[in-house]
């Protein structure tokens, strides 16, 4: 039970007397009266009103001459007769424009229920859709109350003999309409009204001395009795959804709150209780501090009482009192137009007008009523941006007080709308660093706090050494998601030497790289940190090796290499890591990962022998660092054993074949370390013979170089000419050696005997005698050659003579075909024939199928061709020279003429010193005589 004595009061609503409008377009009710003699005239109902209701924008009175008035917005009043004698009860639809009545026609007690419909007229007033006794039997009796359900299908009237009748189906008209006796009892009923809840329809019913519900949507309505406590005349009323539909009885004690089955909460509101209203969550009761029993409604003798009475407006939500005027003898209250108004005795209506909420919760910010004003704005049903500005309010109201702890709980309850920066700053103190830890977790829970703030939260808990607390935030996750910055939390972690939950935050949150900093760099266990990239995925385990691999390979150089050579090969993380089982094969680039092992030659030794052996497509880097280890290995080991062995794998290495498209370097590596086997095998490979040459020259090596010249000779004579001198420049004594370049250079012709003798000059050992032999052999060749050419020459002569008189008879004398056969298919010749003066002769079908034209001789074509294209060609050669003269004269950059024509090769000339000049002369004298033989042919055929 809660005691109204204690609930505070205050002015939430403006009273205002309603003056009559100054012309039909005057003011609305509640407006604030115009200045001006014609504006101060209250609004004045008519006498003898016995009835109110509201609803659909007006106010409606029944009088006591049976009319029933209407009060519009435009206070313009108008009425007509409902009744002959009186009208005793109203009630105004709210959904409908349908107004049920109940008055008297004729004297006795015999009660008449009329259903207005507003919108149809007839005859100018509202048409009567339905007339019917209120009174269902013959005894008669008065009707204490009348309620109607808002879907037309139920209506309820109450008489005082304690029975209530109920009409089912459509109330605007008979033959649809049932009418039963729902209740009997033995005290008056004073009030009605029906609740809906989902499908079905209660009707409260309550009387002097109890109250109970029905379920009339039922067939059988069944009763509930509520409680043995009645109340009086107008003084029970129905809450709004706010308060769950409660049915609400005014005692004189207290205040009661039904539900269909049960009694709920009251209050105690002392004073003898008239009327009771519900307005917008409000409860509206009219009072007088005399007590007077609920039956002296019905038995008074003197209903103008002009007592004072009391109207006080509850917020039964939030415990205060709203409003609290005394007025003079009510007689009702009423809402409409979103306002409450008050009809008195006296004719005059008084509005009483609702405060805007902000104007309330400022009067209740002057009284420091934070608690209220929060209620009041959550039931007003205040936005966030205005609750969380009466939280800030109120917080710095507890803070200015000193209460921290109950301002914090206020700033948490701003998280969201107030800038956090606003609290932070007040609670930066030392002392009020578990305020402020309590605003900062509140803050990440709600997933609203940046980097800064979760840096803070760290350094509140670390100050606090409160590490149950650290252990919880950085452990506690929602939906899988967590509320802070995870690495600003594990950087301050670290900073604050919390090493273990920084660990796990970096590997709760797949962190990875801080969680090997810490290992690495703070706590040094660097098996945790190799264990810890062995079981992450495959790109995160190699971008890692590369940042850290040194400084593991450092401390723990077998583990570290043994890692590498899986994950250069076929990497499977670690059984401890969810990963796919089923994932494709992935392999590092073994030749990134050298440099790791700059410290460590015996580990990279190891590590490149294995990916050479596993993987013989490994990177060219691999077999070039393999090679230049071996060779390192070879250079520096004094054990001639262990030397030859480094030896012959530095050897096999470099003829596996992998340094064929890296020569050059492989040949640098070998001259580095002065592995001369290896820089000869790889000069030959490439090829190099003039290298090997020089090679040998350089270490006075005479048979080597000989020896080269033998196996290379063919493929570069020149290797002879070097050779020889070479030899020719050695004072010592190199007979053995250059006898033998000699007779090389005699067979093969690879130089001029003069060439020979002017090599040798230089040479103070050679004498005569080592080039002798070789000068006698070659006169006796040229003296060969000379007698060859003379005899070569005197033939060339006598064929010219030869072919002179042949070409005289042809001109001078006739040619006789004495050719019997042919010559294509060598059968007797027939006509008809084809003879030729070079004395061949065809059959014409012979000749036509073998003729490649009529002009020349089947036979002789090929050589005939032969000398043309020689002829040509020299004529080819002599334009061509006078082109080139040409050009040169014209140009202004005769250096670029000459070099166009060098790279067409057309200065490129073979000339063999060996012959002759007299071979060159016979030669050209043999192709002219071939031209002209070749021109008097044709032309004779």
């Amino acid at each position: 039970m809660a005691a109204y004595l204690q609930w505070r009061r205050f002015v939430f609503f403006d009273k205002e007397a309603i003056k009559e409008p100054l012309n039909n377009d005057g003011p609305a009710p509640g407006a604030a009266p115009n200045s001006g003699s014609a504006a101060s005239k209250f609004l004045c109902l008519p006498p003898g009103i016995t009835v109110c209701d509201s609803g659909r924008g007006s106010i409606v009175f029944g009088d006591m001459e049976g009319q029933i008035w209407f009060l519009p917005r435009s206070l313009q009043l108008t009425g007509f007769q409902a009744y002959k004698l009186r009208v005793t009860h109203l009630y105004q639809l709210k959904q409908h424009n349908i107004l049920a009545s109940v008055g008297e026609d004729e004297q006795g007690i015999n009660p008449l229920v009329k259903i207005w419909n507003l919108e149809k007229r007839d005859g100018g007033n509202p048409l009567c859709t339905r007339i019917f006794p209120a009174i269902p039997g013959s005894e008669p009796t008065v009707v204490s109350c009348l309620t109607v359900h808002e879907n037309l299908n139920f209506m309820a009237i109450g008489f005082t003999d304690g029975s209530v009748t109920l009409n089912k189906g459509d109330i605007t008209r008979d033959r649809h309409s049932k009418t039963q006796i729902l209740h009997k009892g033995n005290y008056p009923v004073t009030g009605l009204a029906f609740r809906q809840a989902g499908k079905t329809t209660h009707l409260f019913v309550v009387t002097t001395e109890n109250v109970q519900s029905y379920i009339v949507s039922g067939k059988d309505c069944p009763r509930v009795e509520l409680d043995t406590h009645g109340c009086g005349l107008r003084c029970s009323a129905l809450s709004d959804p706010s308060q769950d539909l409660q049915f609400i009885v005014a005692g004189d004690e207290c205040v009661y709150l039904y539900q269909p089955d049960e009694r709920g909460p009251c209050f105690a509101f002392e004073g003898h209780k008239l009327i009771v209203h519900w307005f917008r969550g409000y409860l509206v009761i009219v009072s007088r501090d005399r007590k007077v029993s609920p039956k002296s409604e019905f038995t008074s003798g003197d209903p103008q009482s002009s007592d004072k009475q009391i109207l006080n407006i509850y917020d039964l939500c939030n415990k205060f009192i709203a409003y609290s005027a005394v007025f003079e003898d009510i007689v009702d209250v009423l809402a409409e137009w979103g306002s409450l108004y008050v009809l008195t005795r006296d004719g005059r209506v008084h509005a009483l007008q609702e405060k805007d909420t902000q104007t309330k919760l400022e009067m209740l910010f002057k009284k420091n009523l934070f608690e209220m004003a929060i209620n009041l704005a959550k039931s007003q049903h205040l936005d966030s941006d205005g609750l969380a500005h009466i939280f800030m309010q109120y917080g710095d109201h507890l803070y200015s007080k000193g209460n921290h702890d109950g301002a914090v709980q206020q700033y948490i309850r701003t998280i969201g709308k107030l800038e956090p920066s606003y609290v932070i700053r007040k609670f930066l103190d030392a002392q009020r660093i578990h305020n402020l830890t309590a605003y900062l977790q509140t803050l990440h829970r709600q997933s609203l706090a940046n980097a800064d703030h979760t840096t803070l939260l760290l350094n509140c808990y670390t100050k606090l050494k409160d590490s149950l607390k650290l252990e919880e935030f950085i452990k506690t996750k929602s939906e899988s998601e967590v509320h802070f910055d995870v690495e600003t939390a594990i950087k301050v972690l670290r900073q604050a030497g919390y090493y273990s939950q920084a660990l796990y935050l970096a590997e709760d949150h797949a962190h990875h790289e801080w969680y090997l900093k810490i290992q690495l760099e703070d706590i040094k266990n660097y098996q945790e940190a190799l264990r810890y990239i062995g079981k992450l995925p495959f790109e995160q385990a190699e971008s890692n090796m590369k940042r850290y691999g040194k400084i593991l390979m450092h401390h723990i150089p077998e583990q570290m290499t043994q890692l590498l050579k899986g994950l250069c090969t076929n990497y499977q993380p670690s059984p401890e890591g969810q990963h796919d089982r089923e994932a494709p094969v992935c392999r590092a680039n073994s030749e990134e990962f050298i440099p790791i092992f700059a410290n460590n030659p015996r580990e990279l030794k190891a590590f490149l022998e294995h990916m050479s052996a596993v993987q013989p497509n490994s990177p060219q880097g691999i077999y070039d660092t393999l090679l230049e280890l071996r060779l390192q290995n070879w250079a520096h080991e004094k054990d001639p054993q262990v030397k030859q062995k480094l030896h012959a794998e530095a050897i096999s290495l470099l003829k596996s074949g992998r340094f064929c498209d890296v020569f050059d370097k492989a040949l640098v590596l070998c001259q580095m370390h002065d592995f001369q086997d290896g820089v000869l095998y790889l000069y030959e490979q490439g090829k190099l013979y003039q290298q090997i040459m020089h090679y040998h020259m350089q270490h006075e090596q005479y048979r080597q170089v000989i020896a080269v010249c033998e196996c290379h000779g063919e493929q570069e004579p020149s290797l002879w000419e070097q050779a020889l001198s070479y030899f020719a420049r050695k004072e010592e004594d190199c007979k053995e050696y250059v006898a033998a370049v000699l007779k090389h250079i005699e067979n093969k012709n690879l130089m001029p005997p003069l060439l020979v003798v002017q090599t040798l000059a230089h040479n103070s050992t050679a004498t005569l005698s080592v080039i002798r032999d070789y000068l006698v052999q070659k006169l006796q060749k040229q003296s060969q050659q000379i007698a060859q050419d003379e005899l070569r020459v005197r033939r060339y002569r006598e064929e010219t003579t030869r072919i002179r008189q042949e070409i005289l008879e042809l001109k001078t004398s006739p040619k006789i075909f004495q050719k019997t056969k042919c010559s294509i298919c060598n059968s007797a010749l027939e006509l008809p024939s084809v003879h030729f003066l070079c004395g061949h002769s065809f059959h014409q079908h012979c000749f036509e199928s073998y003729s490649e034209s009529d002009a020349d001789c089947p036979t002789c074509l090929p050589e005939n061709r032969k000398v043309m294209d020689m002829i040509r060609a020299q004529e080819q050669k002599r334009d061509l020279h006078d082109q080139f003269q040409h050009q040169l004269k014209c140009s202004n950059d005769s250096f670029s003429v000459i070099a166009d024509y060098f790279g067409r090769g057309v200065f490129n000339k073979l000339t063999l010193l060996t012959d002759p000049p007299m071979v060159r002369l016979t030669g050209s004298l043999e192709s002219g005589l071939q031209r002209d033989l070749l021109v008097h042919s044709r032309r004779g055929t």
